[in-house]
């Protein structure tokens, strides 16, 4: 354990001198036509999209992971928006607290019922989460990931956390990455009360033909939202009883 720890930490700071010199060069040759993303696949320049024109705004981040680092909401946050972070890991609001200070930001687990739950915890944060059978498949995997612990976390529904935080705020995108329970994250709403005009979850190794027979995606037509766009794991939901969308 010792040996891949010490190992996945060369790796890491290898990798962050690489990235390093990577901006240092952007910075020294301006590009009039570059845009810059937070986003692991691209997420937020989609959004930038949809949302063009629209100088604040409210989102909601489950799954959060980091206030920069693969995310969805930051580029908004940078543009005046605001909105609420959502995430299981021990100490991960820290950063948030830091960087996100007029986000609500909440360190707690989401499912579709109140109690606790396993949370597997890698020596990489952003393979987290609460899938045994997923995080199963992982450990191991490329000879780099691996779980450091199992904890024990206390989680919510999201509509028990929405009707404590969210006040008469409405949510113009909810993004939706928690590493293999995103049905049961968007299962635990109360789709009558909060319902963001998109909402961004992560399907996993899908096709545009595969979400034809995806229970997530039958569940969001069940309850008015068509697919809007797709990344490569990442799927756009868009809310059809909106009259602005």
């Amino acid at each position: 354990m010792g040996k891949n720890i010490l190992k996945y930490a060369f790796r890491n700071l290898a990798k962050r001198i690489r990235n390093l010199a990577k901006r240092i060069l952007s910075c020294l040759t301006w590009d009039q036509w570059h845009k810059q993303s937070w986003s692991q696949e691209g997420e937020d320049m989609v959004l930038s999209r949809i949302f063009q024109g629209k100088n604040t705004g409210f989102y909601v981040d489950v799954g959060a992971h980091h206030p920069k680092r693969f995310s969805n909401t930051h580029f908004f946050y940078r543009r005046n928006w605001s909105g609420i972070n959502i995430d299981a890991m021990p100490n991960s609001m820290q950063l948030f607290k830091k960087w996100r200070p007029r986000d609500i930001n909440l360190e707690v687990g989401v499912a579709h019922l109140s109690g606790t739950l396993d949370y597997f915890v890698f020596n990489e944060p952003a393979l987290n989460g609460f899938s045994s059978e997923l995080s199963s498949e992982r450990d191991g995997a490329e000879d780099k990931y691996f779980i450091k612990e199992i904890v024990k976390i206390d989680v919510l529904p999201l509509a028990e956390i929405f009707a404590k935080h969210l006040g008469e705020k409405k949510i113009d995108f909810m993004s939706v990455d928690v590493e293999g329970l995103d049905f049961d994250v968007v299962k635990s709403n109360d789709w009558v009360k909060y319902r963001p005009k998109i909402v961004l979850a992560e399907i996993l190794k899908s096709t545009l033909q595969d979400l034809e027979n995806d229970l997530l995606a039958k569940f969001m037509k069940k309850i008015g939202y068509e697919i809007f766009a797709k990344t490569v794991n990442t799927v756009f939901f868009i809310d059809t009883q909106d009259d602005s969308a």
